[in-house]
């Protein structure tokens, strides 16, 4: 493979690798927290009460709430980008 092709191909496995992880998150509630990745000002400022802020830095915060479709309800209230976090496994298919 050459440098050209590998330049290519990386972006497309990067969003590929995204896409697959958004998709994750959005179909499933397994994940048992959410990490936003470059939150709003906003965004913030209109979380509802019961998310609880796990931890945060300069390009995403970690939230968890005790409700379903909890990715969904991020992108309602304006969020980027939604990613699952703390997952065992890439397919959690059994508890």
């Amino acid at each position: 493979m050459t440098i050209r092709g590998l330049l290519y191909t990386l972006p497309i496995a990067v969003t590929g690798w995204l896409l697959t992880l958004m998709s994750v998150s959005l179909l499933t509630d397994e994940a048992p927290a959410q990490v936003v990745v470059f939150p709003s000002e906003s965004f913030m400022q209109s979380l509802p009460a019961d998310v609880a802020i796990l931890g945060s830095n300069d390009i995403s915060v970690t939230l968890t709430a005790p409700r379903t479709s909890f990715a969904a309800s991020l992108y309602r209230s304006g969020a980027r980008i939604v990613l699952p976090a703390g997952l065992p496994g890439c397919l959690p298919l059994s508890r």
